[in-house]
């Protein structure tokens, strides 16, 4: 995939991509740039089963993926071309260790224009795909995944926070948020 994705990128383009979870708070890559973007066509959903960073095998968590349909509002992050290729390396071994991700370039809206910015998708024929999940099973695993890096419960917090402190509106995480809430876990 990783071979792909490089095929797929123009020789002498810096490098653009498009967080719109844990890559907006931790992005853990050096960008040169930054600025916020919209992609149409995509939207983060709380579906993806993690086994090591925000739970277990025996106790999987959750982590935002882009699913199809809707749009997302995330940040978008250029790599100038020269580092790109090392920091494109950091980045795969980040997000595609157990390669569940559909990486794919997306057109993505900027206020200075559009780019093609590299996305981790998720698709819905995935075994990590979870589907919608009933509230009473997502309180759950808020109230007790843990894995490697965390909490779920950590995870959707930053992640909302990030969000709200750039005026990113995404009715679903304030929802999940208003649940955790309820709930008394946030």
């Amino acid at each position: 995939m990783l071979q792909r994705i490089r095929h797929q990128w123009g020789p002498t383009d810096d490098l653009w991509v498009f967080g719109y979870a844990s890559l907006i708070w931790r992005p853990e890559f050096d960008a040169d740039e930054h600025r916020p973007g919209l992609v149409r066509g995509w939207h983060r959903a709380l579906r993806m089963r993690s086994r090591v960073n925000r739970g277990t095998p025996d106790r999987p968590g959750l982590v935002f993926a882009l699913m199809p349909g809707g749009s997302c509002r995330g940040m978008v992050y250029r790599v100038a071309r020269a580092r790109a290729d090392a920091e494109l390396d950091r980045l795969w071994a980040r997000e595609m260790i157990n390669s569940v991700y559909d990486p794919r370039w997306l057109p993505c809206q900027t206020a200075q224009g559009r780019v093609m910015a590299l996305a981790f998708t998720l698709s819905r024929r995935s075994p990590s795909y979870t589907g919608r999940l009933p509230d009473e099973e997502i309180i759950q695993i808020l109230r007790l995944a843990q894995g490697h890096c965390g909490s779920t419960l950590d995870y959707l917090c930053e992640t909302a926070r990030c969000l709200d402190e750039r005026g990113m509106t995404d009715h679903e995480v304030r929802r999940l948020m208003a649940l955790a809430r309820q709930h008394r876990l946030a």
